[in-house]
């Protein structure tokens, strides 16, 4: 452990249960998103659920890594989530993003400082600390896209529902 990987991993935890420098967590960003709201397609624009799958997508793969496991993902399919059909298997994403948050928090935080400086799995994709500093970057980009998308959705509803009255 090293005061490197501690704070890397404090960005992890922070970016996914708050504590950052921006108030913006994916945690509180997704509470209270329901699973039709997660799958309403504002157009031009990816959902609340592709943006989630998303996100973890890229943590996932790091974490196949940091296991020992082969890197099989490919960025074509990053946005190729299952099907969300109901609040059950929203939650269950929901819940799954956030197990592998601090899965992947936990390991980053247990890495020597010097394999930071290594080779991720190959040198074409950089090394270990321009992968993860790159995941915690990525996670607040899509953050920010989430929460502009349930801005939208949650405009909509009240849109839609003050015509009712």
């Amino acid at each position: 452990m090293s005061t490197l990987t501690l704070h890397l991993a404090k960005h992890l935890r922070d970016v996914h249960f708050g504590g950052n420098w921006t108030v913006s967590n994916v945690k509180d960003t997704l509470e209270g998103v329901t699973w039709q709201q997660a799958v309403t397609k504002v157009p031009d624009l990816n959902t609340i659920a592709a943006l989630t799958y998303h996100i973890n997508y890229f943590v996932r793969a790091a974490l196949d890594v940091l296991h020992g496991r082969p890197l099989l993902s490919k960025d074509m399919y990053s946005f190729d989530h299952p099907p969300v059909q109901s609040e059950e298997g929203w939650k269950r994403m929901v819940e799954q993003v956030l197990a592998d948050a601090l899965e992947f928090a936990s390991l980053v935080e247990q890495l020597p400082e010097e394999q930071l400086w290594e080779a991720f799995v190959d040198s074409k994709y950089g090394n270990y600390y321009r992968n993860i500093q790159g995941i915690i970057e990525h996670t607040h980009y899509h953050l920010g896209q989430i929460a502009l998308v349930k801005k939208m959705i949650m405009q909509n509803a009240n849109t839609v529902e003050s015509k009712k009255i």
